[in-house]
């Protein structure tokens, strides 16, 4: 089976590549190119490709011919006010392309970073129409109610159990960041396990450990074992995992202004 070999002049894509390059090198207006010096310096390419025995692919020589082709007609009596620019279609290619090239880049960029990552599924779950607003405390404290009594429990047992979850704590994850950040700011670095452990209650232990997962996504600490005989990243019961400061107050500011969190 015959396959089709398509040709590349140098590191050239094709003409638009090579024009948009030369444009760049010589540091041309686009919006007003110098047809002459263009086709000069695109048809000296493509002569030096030929003494060096590169077979130039035709969209190469068709291009050459299109610039020869403006050329003469920009020779020609036009009004400028009436008649259109014979070079408005060369321009035109050559700005979508260059914007085609920057937008290639930019794509390329999140494919590195998401390209092997995949999506859930969204779950087909009919909404319910009969949840139209957030219901009141006593509500909740009433339906809870009728449940303990469902299951032979008092009213008074279903007010104690409903108050702990009415009453639990709040701790703001963006609190507890900035205490941390202020922290490893006089310290530098602190026990993993020493941090953790010091929480007051279940939510207090539930907003740290968020908030050094959101300190980890924005790349201002690190958290690493300071065991030197682990091997292979496998660490044992003795081994002290530490969280450490590894960004500057101006990148903490930067971060804080970004996010908005802390």
């Amino acid at each position: 089976m015959t396959m089709a070999i398509q040709f590349k002049l140098e590191n050239f894509e094709g003409p638009l590549d090579l024009l948009v390059a030369l444009v760049e090198k010589h540091k041309l207006d686009v919006a007003d190119i110098p047809i002459d010096l263009l086709c000069e310096q695109y048809l000296a390419t493509i002569r030096d490709a030929e003494e060096r025995n590169v077979e130039v692919a035709c969209d190469f020589l068709l291009m050459a011919s299109e610039l020869m082709l403006i050329k003469s007609r920009m020779l020609l009596p036009r009004d400028p006010k009436t008649d259109e620019d014979p070079r408005k279609p060369l321009i035109d290619a050559i700005e979508e392309y260059r914007r085609t090239k920057l937008a290639a880049a930019e794509l390329a960029d999140l494919f590195s970073l998401y390209g092997t990552r995949t999506a859930k599924e969204e779950d087909d779950l009919s909404p319910d129409p009969t949840y139209v607003a957030d219901h009141s405390v006593d509500l909740l404290r009433a339906a809870l109610t009728k449940i303990y009594t469902e299951t032979r429990l008092s009213e008074k047992t279903a007010k104690e159990d409903f108050s702990v979850i009415v009453n639990a704590p709040r701790i703001p994850v963006e609190v507890v960041i900035t205490r941390l950040l202020d922290t490893l700011k006089s310290k530098r670095s602190l026990p993993l396990g020493t941090y953790l452990r010091a929480s007051e209650n279940r939510p207090e232990l539930i907003a740290r450990f968020i908030g050094i997962l959101e300190l980890l996504k924005a790349r201002l600490i690190s958290v690493e074992e300071t065991d030197e005989d682990a091997q292979d990243g496998v660490t044992d019961m003795l081994s002290e995992v530490r969280i450490l400061l590894t960004a500057s107050d101006e990148e903490i500011a930067d971060a804080k202004l970004e996010s908005g969190v802390y």
